[in-house]
């Protein structure tokens, strides 16, 4: 069953043309999106192997790798943190656009 989720304008006004058109990563818009939905819009973390991110997005696991990069490094829009060497990483989505909002 699938549910709505809300979205920032922001993503798709700016973030979706940044991602897709000028990083040439439409993957990373991808990735972002979903881990958007599954962490209720960064309200809170999600654990998820890069596998299950690949098999849920239908990315494989290379491209999910890459945009999870791009996102945690050059963007900053994922904080990405580990509990032990054999868990899933765990993905919390960062919003830099909504610092200094009232």
């Amino acid at each position: 069953m699938t549910r709505p989720i809300a979205l920032d304008p922001y993503v798709v006004d700016v973030l979706m043309r940044d991602l897709v058109s000028h990083d040439h990563a439409p993957s990373a818009f991808l990735v972002y999106l979903w881990l958007w939905a599954r962490t209720d819009g960064g309200r809170r973390r999600f654990a998820a192997s890069l596998a299950g991110i690949a098999q849920e997005t239908g990315l494989s696991k290379s491209s999910v790798q890459n945009a999870v990069r791009q996102l945690r490094q050059r963007r900053q829009l994922l904080a990405v943190t580990r509990d032990g060497p054999t868990t899933p990483p765990v993905y919390e989505v960062l919003k830099p656009w909504v610092r200094g909002r009232t």
